[in-house]
């Protein structure tokens, strides 16, 4: 078989994200190079250019993105300290840290947003149980960083339950978040890809449900939303694809309220599982949109 010439672009993550971009990737003659976390995860099973490695580690990171003009994420982990010295070395990194870390950092991103007037919760980070008090019961806390799927968030109505959020975060060397305890109707999700010349396409937005604080099951696209509504929901992720600057997949995770707003609850900079309807319902996939977007295509 003759070898590739085209560029190939480093993957940090071998999980179920990364695994579902090698099929487009396939199609489109792009290879990948993956940093999988253990032998045998998902994605090391079906891309074969692969290194076993911690993504915490630099020397790691540069071993994997040696010969990679680019890089890209299964998940938002990597250090952004890390991310800025491959920048230096001259890798493009997509996204960049300085988007990624509004994902990475929920009190970053909530800063941000309030900076950039996006309607979000009532949030604040608290410093001890006597600032959560002052912030009112019931309330949702969150760490900082670190949490998915449901891990790092406690629904608060006492005092007395704030303790495990607290040694959490302290163990964890990071904040506590505080937000209002949102009256939804139900969760929403706006799904944007952008270039880096700043190119973007929205796909419709979805409704999710949870379960066990994992995305259960989605509707494509959302029963009984307005277009006023929907167009709203699209035009919060370009904006802020555009404003955070973006490259690759962008998901805005939202609330649709009982009194018909919606608010920004998450962020995430990867293909997203409120996306993976894509695969079979949409002329392009979140996956190869993301790999198109990441390669500039």
């Amino acid at each position: 078989m003759p070898e590739s010439h085209a560029p190939t672009l480093a993957v940090i993550g071998g999980g179920q994200l990364a695994r579902m971009m090698a099929q487009p990737a396939i199609a489109l003659g792009l290879p990948l190079r993956l940093l999988a976390e253990a032998e045998g995860v998902s994605a090391a099973q079906v891309v074969v250019d692969q290194l076993v490695g911690d993504y915490r580690d630099l020397p790691t990171l540069r071993r994997v993105t040696d010969g990679c003009p680019v890089v890209t994420f299964d998940h938002e982990h990597v250090p952004t300290e890390h991310l800025h010295a491959l920048e230096a070395d001259g890798v493009a990194v997509r996204p960049g840290p300085d988007a990624l870390v509004h994902a990475q950092d929920k009190a970053v991103m909530r800063r941000r947003l309030a900076e950039l007037d996006v309607p979000c919760p009532r949030n604040a980070v608290v410093a001890d149980v006597d600032e959560v008090v002052a912030f009112g019961f019931p309330c949702v806390l969150k760490t900082t960083r670190g949490g998915y799927d449901g891990k790092g968030v406690w629904v608060v109505r006492e005092a007395a339950d704030c303790a495990e959020p607290f040694s959490a975060a302290e163990a964890a060397g990071v904040q506590v978040l505080a937000e209002e305890l949102v009256d939804f109707r139900r969760e929403l999700s706006a799904l944007v890809a952008r270039s880096p010349s700043g190119q973007a396409a929205a796909y419709p937005v979805v409704a999710s449900t949870q379960l066990d604080g994992i995305c259960h099951e989605v509707v494509a696209p959302a029963p009984d939303l307005s277009e006023e509504l929907a167009g709203h929901a699209q035009e919060i992720a370009l904006r802020l694809a555009g404003e955070l600057g973006v490259t690759g997949i962008l998901a805005v995770e939202l609330f649709e309220t009982t009194d018909g707003r919606i608010l920004v609850n998450e962020l995430a900079m990867r293909p997203h599982n409120t996306g993976h309807w894509t695969q079979d319902g949409a002329v392009t996939s979140q996956f190869e949109n993301h790999l198109r977007a990441v390669m500039d295509l």
